[in-house]
């Protein structure tokens, strides 16, 4: 299909799912940055190999591969014409990536209770990556939250239904994109020592 074919609110809808796309490449790249720089960094002596992560992270995985599934049947409703139960999956969607930030800052907690801090002299180089990796994420995850409220609130404002649901739709692949991200991100700190 020819990008330039469609009406203007279809090119407009292309424009903002490519605009979109560049994005997350863009966010792809560092977060590929962070990590070739953790693989780089465990060659130092002073690298830690047997640290455990904290529990709460585990936890907060969970939880945001639960937010997807509840965005997901959002989604779902929304084209189902279901109003009622797009709106409540959109407040679990809302409230599990409300509970991952908090589980997350839980995990900080842990770390620090463990004896680690990110900078200082009961700092390490191999936890002040884990503290870098993990707050750069929950920036994302609270841009997610955000679009996510704006999306609640265009609901309520009745601007989506099954034939117009861009916002929904961005807002969605943008959430899936932050928990795909923050399970890779997982592995990599839970296999990669």
């Amino acid at each position: 299909m020819d990008l330039t074919e469609g009406t203007l609110e279809e090119k407009n809808n292309r424009a903002k799912k490519m605009m979109l796309w560049f994005g997350i490449g863009s966010l792809f790249m560092s977060f590929a940055g962070l990590t070739s720089a953790v693989i780089v960094s465990s060659k130092r002596p002073d690298w830690l190999k047997n640290f455990e992560l904290p529990e709460a992270f585990i936890i907060s995985t969970i939880i945001i591969i639960l937010s997807s599934i509840s965005f997901i049947l959002a989604k779902r409703a929304l084209k189902k014409e279901k109003r009622q139960q797009t709106t409540i999956w959109l407040f679990v969607t809302l409230t599990l990536g409300i509970a991952f930030i908090y589980s997350q800052i839980t995990g900080f907690k842990q770390i620090i209770e463990a004896g680690y801090n990110f900078t200082g002299p009961t700092s390490n180089v191999t936890m002040s990556f884990i503290y870098v990796i993990a707050v750069f994420h929950i920036l994302h995850v609270l841009a997610g939250l955000i679009s996510l409220i704006v999306v609640i609130y265009n609901h309520f404002k009745q601007k989506y239904n099954a034939l117009k649901m861009l916002g929904l739709e961005l807002s969605a692949t943008f959430w899936h994109f932050v928990d795909l991200l923050w399970l890779f991100l997982f592995l990599f700190l839970y296999f990669f020592r």
